[in-house]
């Protein structure tokens, strides 16, 4: 019985304690990693993608938690003092005078500048216009192709701090053709013939356009790809006039 109490005490009171300098010890290595080699990280901030990157051990670089040493105990021994002679004249001795205090010479200690070396590189996405067909004079109930010249893949390579960055993203297209229709589609269409994209207006009128690409991909350094944090919206807007079809009368 005495046992089982001791280890339940251990697991929830004991056992925590000598685990707590292994989870110390683990941010430790893992934020001097960031000396060795470089931490990279891309991301979306304010619809621009952004790659950044740290090596060395400047400011930036986080230091272990320190341990304050025990403190040594104090042995206190007693000087041994020896009397001063008495003087043999009536007369006091003169007292020589004090010697000058010399200033305590300051030391210097030169530290070495700890190295560091960040970057930060903003890349911008490309905005794509919506071009349709016909391009002027569209009818009713006459379908209408459209597309964008936005290229279905994105990839581009940046150097930074001496190191090679591999960026990869993918647009997501959303289509909103102004009369309260919409179509998704990984497709940036094409002209006619093609039909990837298009639509229908079933009355006249002037109607606004709207496309919104949807960015998202990833990024690799040292053959390992991670997902890149965050997505990019671009939009483009179009205007399309809608006439009806003439009437013939034939007999």
């Amino acid at each position: 019985m005495l046992n089982s109490r001791y280890r339940i005490l251990c697991l929830t009171l004991i056992c925590p304690l000598f685990l707590l300098p292994q989870l110390l010890h683990a941010d430790y290595l893992q934020a001097a990693d960031c000396a060795s080699k470089a931490c990279i990280d891309v991301y979306v901030q304010d619809g621009q993608l952004v790659i950044e990157a740290h090596k060395g051990s400047g400011p930036a670089k986080r230091v272990a938690p320190k341990v304050a040493p025990m403190p040594k105990p104090k042995v206190f021994v007693k000087k041994y003092v020896a009397p001063k002679p008495r003087a043999t004249s009536l007369l006091a001795a003169p007292k020589s005078a004090p010697k000058p205090k010399r200033a305590p010479r300051r030391v210097v200690r030169k530290v070495a500048p700890a190295v560091s070396f960040n970057d930060k590189l903003i890349k911008l996405l490309p905005t794509g216009n919506i071009a349709h067909q016909p391009s002027s004079n569209a009818l009713v109930n006459v379908p209408v192709v459209y597309w964008c010249d936005l290229p279905g893949i994105f990839s581009t390579k940046v150097a930074i701090i001496g190191e090679a960055v591999d960026v990869t993203m993918r647009p997501a297209f959303l289509w909103s053709f102004g009369d309260g229709s919409f179509f998704a589609t990984t497709s940036p269409g094409a002209a006619y013939p093609n039909h990837v994209i298009s639509h229908t207006y079933n009355r006249a009128g002037t109607f606004v356009v709207t496309l919104v690409a949807t960015w998202g991909g990833t990024w690799s350094n040292n053959g390992v790809a991670r997902s890149i944090t965050g997505e990019i919206r671009k939009v483009s807007v179009s205007l399309v006039s809608v006439a009806n079809a003439p009437t013939r009368i034939t007999q």
